[in-house]
């Protein structure tokens, strides 16, 4: 859908201007799988949110609120597959 396309124009701005640790840059690629995840795309969803996840405990820690999020969006996107 478009929400996907403009999340994935947004990323890869996102990557070259801030890098792909950035918090800003991984919330995007989070946006993006849950954009993904909506349109039913439950695998696509999880290679993402397995990729996010991984990025954000190494970029922020495995307690920080956003990792959270992520770790929670993931078990979800498994869960409905």
């Amino acid at each position: 859908g478009e929400a996907e396309v403009l999340f994935r124009q947004c990323l890869e701005a996102m990557k070259s201007a801030l890098g792909e640790a950035h918090p800003s840059t991984l919330l995007t690629m989070n946006n993006l799988a849950m954009a993904v995840r909506g349109q039913g795309r439950y695998g696509d969803a999880e290679v993402l949110l397995r990729q996010c996840l991984e990025a954000m405990k190494s970029a922020l820690g495995e307690a920080h609120p956003g990792t959270l999020t992520s770790m929670n969006n993931l078990a979800n996107a498994v869960r409905e597959q």
